[in-house]
């Protein structure tokens, strides 16, 4: 995969990121913590475990930041502040992708893993990963908010991004 390719994933995640969650904020409080079954349990434990995962490997990747203890942690109880570091969390990941070349991503990278075993793999594998880590997360995301709302949330599909979709509610991500 070429660096143009990296860089379209991050800008769609920040995209996808931002739809999903401009519903999110829509929701009841109740409805947001309620244990529906997903693997983290709630739509609230799947965003902080979204979050927790993209610091865990910008740490690896930078050694700067975060390194969470567990993969489970919650990471912010509140909705705002969660918003406010994913935002965060996206911009920093596009930096980060800005910064390599198609040597870099060919290259080997080097971290420990959470239980502190050296690793090494191809950083364009890495970021495959991470990418596909977020998509399939983000997914599970999508259903929460199927089921909460008895609505179709808004698409999240890579074509609809591709084609300039636009995220309605962004205005509400903008938070400072």
């Amino acid at each position: 995969m070429s660096v143009d390719w990296f860089k379209q994933l991050a800008a769609y995640n920040k995209w996808a990121n931002a739809r999903l969650y401009a519903a999110v904020l829509d929701l009841s409080e109740t409805s947001y913590r309620l244990h529906i079954g997903v693997f983290f349990g709630s739509l609230h434990g799947t965003l902080n475990h979204l979050l927790l995962m993209d610091r865990l490997w910008l740490k690896r990747l930078t050694g700067e930041g975060d390194q969470p203890n567990r993969l489970d942690d919650i990471v912010y109880e509140d909705r705002m502040e969660l918003t406010r570091a994913r935002i965060a969390e996206d911009e920093r990941l596009i930096t980060l992708i800005e910064k390599y070349d198609e040597a870099a991503l060919r290259g080997l990278h080097s971290y420990k893993t959470t239980s502190g075993m050296p690793q090494s793999q191809v950083l364009g594998d890495i970021l495959m990963h991470l990418f596909n880590h977020q998509t399939h997360h983000r997914g599970q995301a999508h259903a929460c908010l199927s089921i909460l709302t008895g609505a179709e949330p808004p698409s999240l599909d890579l074509l609809v991004f591709q084609r300039g979709g636009t995220a309605p509610g962004l205005q509400k991500l903008t938070l400072t």
